[in-house]
């Protein structure tokens, strides 16, 4: 008999990637403040590299990084609106270098214990 998805494994299933992705975010919006940008430049690079993200997630972590110390930001008007920049500065680089050495370590390891289910 063949195993059918159930609708509440995809449910479990979407929702575990959520919980996956929340955390994966941190590290990709981190490195992407590597470079300046504000808020809707740097969803677009988010999603461009496969990671979409809602501004009603995005800006509450911004000011959450803020507030730890890791980000800067200012407002300046470019155009005819004014925009909030963001930039990663040494405190959020050097925290950037230890969670990607912290998240190659995890990744490797789960390679190692899945390697077996090829």
């Amino acid at each position: 008999m063949r195993h059918r998805t159930m609708p509440v494994e995809e449910d479990l299933f979407e929702k575990l990637r959520v919980e996956l992705r929340r955390g994966s975010l941190v590290l990709a919006v981190l490195g992407a403040l590597r470079e300046e940008r504000y808020g809707y430049t740097l969803r677009t690079s988010l999603e461009e590299a496969g990671l979409p993200i809602d501004e009603g997630a995005l800006y509450p972590l911004l000011r959450r990084l803020e507030a730890q110390g890791l980000l800067t930001s200012e407002w300046r008007e470019e155009g005819k609106r004014n925009k909030r920049f963001y930039r990663l500065n040494a405190d959020g680089l050097h925290v950037l270098g230890q969670l990607l050495a912290e998240w190659n370590a995890i990744s490797e390891s789960i390679l190692r214990l899945t390697e077996g289910d090829k």
